[in-house]
C-alpha cells in the first residue's frame, strides 16, 4: 500500500474539533507534507523549525534563524541611481531535527513501508509539536514512532526533541543516527517571484566535529559575513540506548546510538540542539560562538525535556490569558483563531533585532523579508496580546533607523529617513521600484504603529527615548515628495507613490498614502510639542542632533491640515488616486483560470491601465485612520471598491471583513472573516507550503476584535461597539490595555465588560464612557451604530411610492413585447422594476426572436414611451397613492428638503399631472444620469442637487434595486411594499400612508409590517 492509499484507511479528522487547543492532521499523503511542515512549524522569534519528520528526508524541511541571511547583488541590465544594490535572503541553516533509523543493518525508509496510522498534533497550550506513526516495514516489522519537540522561548535558539521508538512485533537491534545536516540550501526561484530567490553564496561549513558527548558544525555566509554555530547533545532515557560512534558526514555531523527492541519495548532519547550566530561582521570568535551553544546545551540537559516543556507552557500562559478567547457554538473557529495567534506570537522577534516576516519563520516565501504589514497587521495583534513583543518589533525599526536615513539619501532626500519597502538588514531589497521603493507609505505604517503601541501600553518612555526620533525623521520625507499645490487651492499633494494596492503604481494623491501621511504629520507635530513641554532637555538634545527646527514642525502641521483628500461628487467615494476612476475596469477572469494572481499572468503595465485592486487600499485607510469619516461614506467606499478588488493578496480579506461589519454587511463580514481565518489551514491561496501568511493570521484577530468587537483607538481612547454574528451563541476576547486587561463578553442579550487586571480602565462602549476598577464588571446593551448626521432631506422614488405607474409601464412593455414577438411574463416584469428604459429594453430583448441594432433599439424605446405617455395623459391627483401627498408635505413641514429620484424620463410630466411638482425641491430622472439603479448615481445626484450630504438623506423605494441604490449612496433606506423583496431596507412599510417623518427624525423607525400593499386606482382604457 502506498502513502496515498493509506490516507483512505486512517481515522477521520475528529480530535481536531473535539479539542480547540490542539490542531491535528492525519494526512499521510506526501503531496500535503510541505503544507503541514508550515502549519506545524515551531519558532521563538529567533529560531524557526518546520514541522517535518525526524527520520524523513523532505526537500522542504528546514530550520531558519532570523539573524542568518545572505546578501546577493541585484543584477540589472540598466541600472539607474538609487536602485537597490543587493537583496537580503534568509537562508536555511544546519538542520538539527534529523534522526534516521536502522533495524539491524536495514535502513528505515518510510516511503517503502506501510503507514498504518499517522497523526501530527500542535498543542497550542504547551507550544509543542507531537506526531505518531505506526509503520510496517517491507520485511514485516511494525514500529510505533513517537516524537515531540519544542523551540524554547527561554533560550535564544534551542530545539528540544523527545524521540521514542516502540516495537509492535519486531525483535532485534535498532540504531538511531542523530545528525546535524547542512545539505539544505535556499530554494531557487521559479516563475513565481514570491517563492525562492537566486542566492549568490550561502552558508559554507568552516568547522565540524563530533564526539561521544556533543557534535557541532560552524558555518559562514559568503557575503553578509554572518557565522552560525549549531551543536547537539543527547540524554538517554532508562538506559535504553548506548553510544556507538560519532563521525563527520558528507553534509554535517552524526552521532550514532544502538539498542535492542522486542515487542512492547521502547528506546527513547532526548535531543537538544542549540544555535548561536554573529551579527554581520560581528567580532565574536568561533570559540565564543561554540561556547554559547555549549552553555545552552548544558542548561537544557540539566533541566530535561519535561521541565523545558513546563517552562514553555508557562511562557504561553500570559498570551492565552490576554487573548481570553472563547466562542460558544463554534469550536472550529475558536481553534483556528488560537492557531493563528500562536503563529504570530512565536514568529515575532523578541530581541529587538528583528520584526515579523511576511511568512514568519515558517518557510522561505518572500525571502524572509519584513514589510509594512508587520506594523499595520501583525503589530496591532501583539499590542493587544503581547505588548513586549510589539515593543521589540518597533525597537528593530529604531535599530535600522540609520539604514533608513541612508536609503533616504539614495532616494535623493537630503534629510529624514525612509524605511525600506522589503528588507532584513534595513537596506532596500526590492529590485522593482514602482511597487517597491515607491511605497512610501511604509513610513506612515511605522508611525501609526508607534502611536498605536504607545496609546495601548502607556509606554511614554518609549516615545520619549526612541519613538519621537523615528516619527520626526520619517515625517520629513513627506515634505519632499509633496507640495502645497496652488492648482488645488493650496492643498498638500503627494506625488508619484504606490499605495498598498500594487496593481496601481506611481500615482499622485493615493488616498491611503495621503490619509496616513496626514495622521503621521499631525502626530509628529503633536509629539514635538509634547516632548518640548514634558522633557525640554531631551527635546533640545534630539532637535540639535537631527537638526530639527520649529519651522519644520509648523510645516508638518500645515501639511496635515491641508492634506488633499479628494471625494468624487458623483459617486460619493474617495478616489484611490487622481486617475483611478478614469480607467476602464479589468475584464472579469473566467472560473477556470485558477488561483494564480494577476501579477503572474499579465505585464504590470496591462494591470496599471485598469481599474483593479490587488487588495484593500482606500478601505484600509478608512480602517486605520478614518475616524472622521462617516459610516455612510465608508459604506459607499466599501460597495465601490469591493467591485474592483480581486483579493490577490491575503492581506485584503480582513480589511474588507472589518469594514463590512462596521457598515452593517453581516453576511459579507462573515465570509471575509472565514477567508482570512483559514488562509493556511485550508490553503486558500495554494501556497501555504512556502510558509504561513502572518498578516492574514493577524487579520483574523482583527476581524474578531476590530470587526465583531468594534474595537478602535481614537485619540488615545479605547472604543468598542460589539456585535454578535448569527453563527455564534456568545463569544469572548481580551485586550491588554494600559498595563491592565479588559475582558469583553458578547451574547444575544448584550455585552459584559470586566477588568481582570490593572487598577482602573477607561473606555467607551458605543460612545458611552465607562470606567471600571479591577474585578469590576458592567453589562450593557447592544447598540447599533448611531446615525452620523441629523436628517436633512428625504428622497422619494416615484413609481410605486408616490403613484403606482408600474402597471402602466408594464402594460406598455407588454404591448411592445407583443409587437415584436418577444415573451413577457411575471419574472421579466419583476426584473424591470426600478430599472431605466434602456435597461428594461435589454431585459425584454434577451429572449427576442432576433437581435436589434442600436438604431432599432432607440426606435423601440420611443414606441414603448409613446404607449406610456398616452396612458399617463389621463392621470390626475386621484392617481396618487393613498397618503403620498401628505407624506411629502410632512417632510416639508418638518423643515427638511424633498427630492425625487425616478428612473422614468417622464417624471416631470407625471408630477405635473399628479399636481405635486411644487412639493419637490429637486428632481432627478433618467435623463440626468448615466447609470441606472442599483447604481447609487441617481440618489447621489439628488443629494447634490438638494445641497446636502448623502448620509443626511433618507431614501424611500418600492424596488429591491432602488433600496440597493439608496444603501450604496450611503443613505438610510425605507422600503414600501413586500418585506421579502425589500429585506435590506432599514424599515419596511405596507404603503406610503404609514410613513411618519417624526420617527425617522428621532431615529426610531417603524416596526416592519408584512401585510399586502395598498393598491391604487388606475386610469382605464386600452393602450
Amino acid at each position: 500500500m502506498d502513502l496515498q492509499e493509506t490516507a483512505q484507511v486512517l481515522p477521520p479528522l475528529g480530535r481536531a474539533w473535539r479539542d480547540p487547543w490542539v490542531v491535528t492532521r492525519q494526512n499521510a499523503d506526501p503531496a500535503a507534507f510541505a503544507q503541514d511542515e508550515s502549519l506545524f512549524a515551531l519558532s521563538n522569534g529567533a529560531l524557526g523549525v518546520r514541522g517535518g519528520l525526524e527520520e524523513g528526508d523532505s526537500a522542504s524541511q528546514a530550520c531558519f534563524l532570523a539573524g542568518a541571511w545572505e546578501r546577493t547583488p541585484i543584477e540589472y541590465h540598466e541600472r539607474f541611481p538609487g536602485f537597490a544594490a543587493h537583496t537580503d535572503t534568509r537562508i536555511p541553516v544546519a538542520d538539527g531535527t534529523r534522526i534516521h533509523l536502522r533495524l539491524g543493518d536495514t535502513p528505515v525508509r518510510l516511503g517503502e513501508g506501510e503507514w498504518q496510522q499517522f497523526e501530527r498534533a500542535l498543542d497550542l497550550r504547551t507550544g509543542s509539536y507531537r506526531r505518531q506513526l505506526r509503520w510496517r516495514s517491507p520485511d514485516g516489522a511494525t514500529l510505533l514512532i513517537d516524537a515531540e519537540r519544542i523551540v524554547s522561548f527561554d533560550s535564544a535558539a534551542l530545539l528540544a526533541i523527545r524521540y521514542r521508538v516502540t516495537s509492535v512485533d519486531y525483535t532485534g537491534p535498532v540504531t538511531l543516527e542523530s545528525s546535524i545536516s547542512t545539505a539544505r540550501s535556499a530554494t531557487e526561484q521559479g516563475d513565481d517571484p514570491r517563492i525562492g530567490t537566486r542566492v549568490d553564496g550561502g552558508l559554507a561549513t568552516i568547522d565540524a566535529a563530533a564526539g561521544d558527548s556533543v557534535a557541532h558544525v560552524l558555518q559562514r555566509t559568503a557575503h553578509s559575513d554572518i557565522r552560525v554555530a549549531c551543536m547537539q547533545q543527547h540524554a538517554i532515557i532508562d538506559d535504553s540506548l548506548g553510544f556507538r560512534l560519532a563521525n563527520l558526514a558528507q553534509h554535517g555531523v552524526m552521532q550514532v546510538f544502538e539498542g535492542d527492541l522486542a515487542p512492547g519495548k521502547s528506546v527513547t532519547f532526548e535531543k537538544y540542539v542549540a544555535y548561536a550566530w554573529t551579527q554581520p561582521g560581528g567580532a565574536d570568535t568561533d570559540a565564543e560562538l561554540l561556547a554559547r551553544t555549549a552553555s545552552a546545551l548544558i542548561q537544557a540537559y540539566e533541566h530535561g525535556y519535561d521541565a523545558l516543556l513546563a517552562r514553555q507552557t508557562q511562557a504561553l500562559t500570559q498570551l492565552w490569558q490576554n487573548a481570553d478567547l472563547a466562542i460558544d457554538g463554534d469550536p472550529v473557529t475558536e481553534q483556528a483563531l488560537r492557531f493563528n495567534l500562536f503563529h504570530i506570537f512565536q514568529s515575532s522577534s523578541r530581541d529587538g533585532r528583528g520584526s515579523t516576516a511576511a511568512k514568519g519563520l515558517t518557510g522561505e516565501g518572500y525571502e524572509g523579508h519584513y514589510f509594512w504589514d508587520a506594523e499595520a497587521f501583525m503589530l496591532p495583534a501583539m499590542v493587544a496580546l503581547a505588548p513586549d513583543v510589539a515593543r521589540s518589533m518597533l525597537m528593530y525599526r529604531h535599530g535600522t533607523l540609520d539604514r533608513a536615513r541612508a536609503h533616504a539619501r539614495e532616494m535623493n532626500h537630503a534629510r529624514g529617513a525612509l524605511y525600506a519597502w522589503r528588507t532584513i538588514s534595513g537596506d532596500e531589497c526590492s529590485a522593482y521600484f514602482p511597487s517597491g521603493s515607491a511605497q512610501y507609505h511604509i513610513n506612515a505604517a511605522v508611525a501609526w504603529a508607534i502611536r498605536h503601541y504607545v496609546d495601548a501600553s502607556g509606554d511614554d518612555a518609549f516615545l520619549r527615548d526612541v519613538g519621537a526620533e523615528m516619527l520626526f525623521e520619517t515625517a520629513r520625507i513627506w515634505l519632499d515628495i509633496g507640495h502645497f499645490n496652488a492648482r488645488r487651492g493650496g492643498a498638500f499633494c503627494i506625488h508619484d507613490v504606490t499605495g498598498p494596492d500594487e496593481y496601481t503604481a506611481l500615482v499622485d494623491n493615493n488616498h491611503y498614502t495621503n490619509r496616513m501621511a496626514q495622521r503621521h504629520l499631525r502626530d509628529a507635530a503633536n509629539v514635538a510639542r509634547w516632548l518640548a513641554d514634558t522633557a525640554p532637555d531631551s527635546f533640545a538634545e534630539l532637535a540639535r542632533r537631527i537638526g530639527l527646527e520649529q519651522f519644520e514642525i509648523m510645516q508638518w502641521q500645515r501639511a496635515a491640515e491641508l492634506m488633499y483628500l479628494a471625494e468624487d461628487a458623483e459617486l460619493g467615494i474617495f478616489p484611490q488616486d487622481d486617475t483611478f476612476l478614469d480607467k476602464p475596469r479589468m475584464p472579469a477572469r473566467s472560473a477556470g483560470e485558477g488561483k494564480r494572481p494577476l501579477l503572474l499572468e499579465l505585464h504590470p503595465l496591462t494591470i496599471y491601465r485598469h481599474q483593479v485592486c490587488k487588495q484593500a487600499d482606500t478601505l484600509l485607510a478608512l480602517l486605520l485612520a478614518g475616524d472622521d469619516v462617516t459610516v455612510a461614506a465608508k459604506r459607499r467606499n466599501f460597495d465601490y471598491y469591493e467591485d474592483v478588488t480581486v483579493h490577490d493578496s491575503t492581506l485584503s480579506a480582513s480589511t474588507f471583513g472589518v469594514m463590512a461589519a462596521e457598515v452593517g454587511e453581516a453576511d459579507k463580514a462573515w465570509r471575509y472573516f472565514q477567508d482570512t481565518l483559514r488562509v493556511d489551514l485550508d490553503d486558500l491561496h495554494g501556497n501555504a507550503a512556502h510558509g504561513l501568511h502572518m498578516a492574514a493570521m493577524a487579520g483574523s484577530w482583527q476581524s474578531l476584535a476590530w470587526g465583531y468587537g468594534g474595537m478602535r483607538v481614537v485619540d488615545g481612547e479605547l472604543r468598542l461597539r460589539p456585535q454578535l454574528p448569527d453563527a455564534w451563541h456568545r463569544y469572548r476576547f481580551g485586550i491588554a490595555w494600559q498595563r491592565g486587561h479588559l475582558r469583553v463578553e458578547v451574547d444575544r442579550t448584550g455585552v459584559r465588560y470586566t477588568v481582570t487586571r490593572g487598577d482602573q480602565l477607561h473606555f467607551r462602549h458605543a460612545g458611552e464612557h465607562v470606567r471600571l476598577r479591577q474585578g469590576e464588571s458592567i453589562s450593557m446593551p447592544h447598540r447599533a451604530p448611531a446615525s452620523d448626521a441629523s436628517l436633512q432631506a428625504v428622497i422619494f422614488d416615484l413609481d410605486g411610492v408616490i403613484a403606482d405607474t408600474a402597471v402602466v409601464h408594464r402594460a406598455a412593455w407588454e404591448q411592445l413585447a407583443h409587437d415584436i414577438g418577444a415573451p413577457f411574463d411575471e419574472h421579466i416584469a419583476e426584473r424591470m422594476k426600478g430599472v431605466d428604459r434602456r435597461g428594461s429594453l435589454e431585459i425584454l430583448l434577451e429572449r427576442a426572436p432576433h437581435a436589434y441594432s442600436e438604431r432599432e433599439k432607440r426606435v423601440l424605446e420611443d414606441r414603448k414611451n409613446s404607449y406610456y405617455v398616452a396612458q399617463i395623459e389621463c392621470f390626475g391627483p386621484d392617481q396618487l397613492l393613498r397618503g403620498a401627498r401628505s407624506a411629502v408635505e410632512s417632510v416639508r413641514d418638518a423643515g427638511l428638503r424633498t427630492g425625487l429620484a425616478s428612473a422614468s424620463r417622464n417624471a416631470p410630466l407625471l408630477l405635473d399631472r399628479l399636481g405635486i411638482a411644487e412639493l419637490f425641491d429637486y428632481v432627478v430622472d433618467a435623463s440626468r444620469i448615466t447609470h441606472s439603479k442599483p447604481h447609487p448615481e441617481i440618489f447621489l445626484a439628488a443629494a447634490t442637487g438638494l445641497g446636502v450630504a448623502p448620509e443626511t438623506c433618507l431614501g424611500v423605494e418600492d424596488a429591491a434595486a432602488g433600496v440597493d441604490s439608496i444603501l450604496a449612496a450611503g443613505m438610510r433606506a425605507v422600503g414600501v411594499g413586500d418585506a421579502t423583496v425589500l429585506a435590506r431596507a432599514e424599515d419596511i412599510l405596507v404603503g406610503i400612508e404609514a410613513f411618519d417623518i417624526q420617527r425617522y427624525i428621532s431615529g426610531q423607525p417603524n416596526d416592519r409590517e408584512t401585510s399586502s400593499e395598498v393598491l391604487p386606482n388606475h386610469c382605464s382604457g386600452p393602450l
